[in-house]
């Protein structure tokens, strides 16, 4: 339940996942994108929670598949996220890039842009027994769900 120690490549590919589009977004921001009235305690724990996550998602290499089992299921539930991750980017970058369209549901998801990264994290780190990245998910969650629903409002 603890790790074991070495590089994933899984962990690399979902880092990737979620680091190109916010880097694509970075560099044609919104106008209505405001980082001013973020609640202090959920940048805090947003913060900790990315470099918690991205460091356990590279010096573990628990979540690389071995053999497919039923357990299995975990991994593929936490790429079907990440897939809807990026779906939820590819809408956006179609759209007229509002505020709206930057927060409006993904099916019934809520906030997709931080539901979804945040819910393939914990669901790789089941499907890899990773508690480092069950509890690094969980803190990146409460501060980046928690900063995208204040601002969705």
């Amino acid at each position: 339940m603890l790790g074991h120690l070495g590089f994933s490549y899984v962990g690399l590919i979902f880092l990737l996942m979620l680091i190109i589009p916010n880097i694509i977004w970075a560099m044609s921001k919104q106008k209505e994108y405001d980082t001013g009235n973020e609640k202090k305690i959920f940048s805090v724990f947003e913060r900790i929670g990315q470099i918690l996550c991205t460091a356990t998602l590279l010096l573990f290499n628990d979540y690389d598949p071995k053999e497919f089992t039923l357990w299995t299921i975990w991994l593929f539930l936490s790429f079907a996220c990440m897939m809807l991750y990026e779906i939820y980017w590819v809408r956006y970058f179609r759209s007229s890039r509002t505020k709206y369209d930057f927060y409006r549901n993904l099916i019934a998801i809520p906030v997709p842009g931080a539901t979804l990264p945040a819910v393939a994290f914990l669901l790789l780190g089941i499907y890899g027994k990773v508690i480092w990245l069950i509890i690094s998910s969980i803190i990146f969650g409460i501060g980046h769900i928690g900063i995208h629903i204040n601002k969705s409002k």
